[in-house]
């Protein structure tokens, strides 16, 4: 750590972080290992699986799965940069993380977490197209339109996360070196400065915000047109069909916008930080583990092609 003496006064300036993670003694703590070891690893399985099946199956090569592997690209990303890090301080005596190590995590959590909220929106973008414009579906959803899509969306992840890093860790942190949460997030950093995080407080709510307000609303127009669309049919089949590939995509956006915004988009949730490390459990692990299955066993085409891959590989 360095010493800088300004006005008189001596300040501890700290090089490293203590991620205090969860209290409990070591049953719990072992009890913990094990939840979030099995989170993961059916994350890790379920999200390579996804991405394997329609990487090998030609019946998927189509914009909707696409966007679905890129999905499963970043959940499996964005859980690696913060879990295995966890695992290992449930055991660890003194959870230590550098200051750079704590800077690169924030950058990469926060790089991923928002190109997620970004692709659902363009997912529902592309429900949208394919229902209620499927004449111009081929020529506007093309492979490069696709492909730009999914750089717009790392775009404005990337510009989000470096203002939220660059913004963070250009305060001092002199009062405590102890991160009251399991990893490196902007909340629990605030809650360590001894600087004035006015301006940090409301870059986090307000750049959060808009990009909550901005992409639900993308979502619900898409899906107020869907929802006309569909009423519209006259197939009954037709209807059940739509209705479970576009469930799918509203269960995961449902359960990814309402955890975010309760971290990140309302009023005092740098002060409940208790609460914020539940929540931060759901949209770092439980939800990318529960992704692949919501779009698989809600999915005709994704259970055919398993049951293809399945029946290959056991010809071999």
């Amino acid at each position: 750590m360095s010493i800088l003496v300004n006005e008189n006064l001596s300040k501890v300036y700290f090089q490293d972080f203590v991620l205090e993670g969860f209290g409990g003694g070591l049953e719990t703590q072992a009890m913990l290992f094990t939840v979030f070891l099995a989170l993961y690893m059916v994350t890790v399985l379920g999200n390579i699986l996804m991405i394997i099946v329609i990487t090998l199956d030609a019946r998927l090569h189509s914009p909707m799965y696409f966007f679905l592997k890129n999905l499963s690209f970043l959940d499996l990303c964005y859980s690696s940069v913060i879990t295995p890090n966890a695992l290992a301080n449930f055991f660890s005596s003194s959870k230590i993380i550098t200051f750079a190590g704590c800077a690169t995590q924030l950058f990469f959590f926060s790089l991923l977490a928002t190109t997620e909220a970004f692709l659902l929106g363009v997912m529902a973008y592309d429900r949208f197209m394919a229902i209620c414009s499927p004449l111009r579906y081929p020529i506007t959803m093309c492979q490069s339109a696709c492909t730009r899509l999914v750089l717009g969306a790392y775009c404005g992840g990337c510009l989000n996360s470096v203002v939220q890093t660059s913004f963070t860790f250009h305060l001092p942190f002199c009062s405590s070196n102890r991160i009251n949460h399991f990893f490196c997030d902007v909340p629990p950093l605030l809650q360590i400065a001894c600087g004035n995080t006015a301006i940090n407080e409301l870059l986090l709510f307000g750049i959060c915000g808009l990009i909550i307000v901005g992409v639900t609303f993308v979502i619900l127009i898409s899906y107020g047109y869907i929802i006309v669309t569909i009423l519209r049919m006259s197939s009954g089949a037709g209807r059940r069909k739509v209705f479970s590939t576009c469930g799918s995509h509203m269960t995961a956006v449902t359960l990814f916008f309402g955890t975010v915004f309760v971290m990140y988009a309302q009023p005092g949730a740098i002060e409940s930080m208790e609460q914020g490390k539940v929540v931060s459990v759901f949209y770092t692990l439980v939800i990318p583990m529960l992704n692949p299955l919501i779009y698989s066993l809600r999915n005709k085409d994704v259970k055919e092609a398993l049951w293809r891959l399945g029946q290959k590989h056991m010809a071999m």
